[in-house]
């Protein structure tokens, strides 16, 4: 998700910035996914831990698609 927000922010284009910040929240939302997946089905130790990164991966989300709605 990272490496695609950067590679977004050195886009040679309008279209090419919106497609790569549109990978960049899919991603966030596949993290999301895996890491609750994770939390849901294994007794974690640091089960708080895990809620804070699907928490942070949602936030994570919701800023991608506000920025996309912004540069449109």
């Amino acid at each position: 998700m990272g490496a695609k927000y950067r590679e977004a922010n050195e886009s040679l284009s309008k279209k090419d910035f919106l497609m790569r910040i549109k990978i960049s929240r899919k991603e966030a939302k596949e993290s999301a996914y895996w890491l609750r997946l994770i939390h849901e089905t294994n007794d974690l130790e640091n089960a708080d831990y895990a809620q804070n990164l699907i928490q942070e991966a949602h936030e994570l989300t919701k800023i991608l698609s506000a920025t996309l709605e912004e540069s449109k």
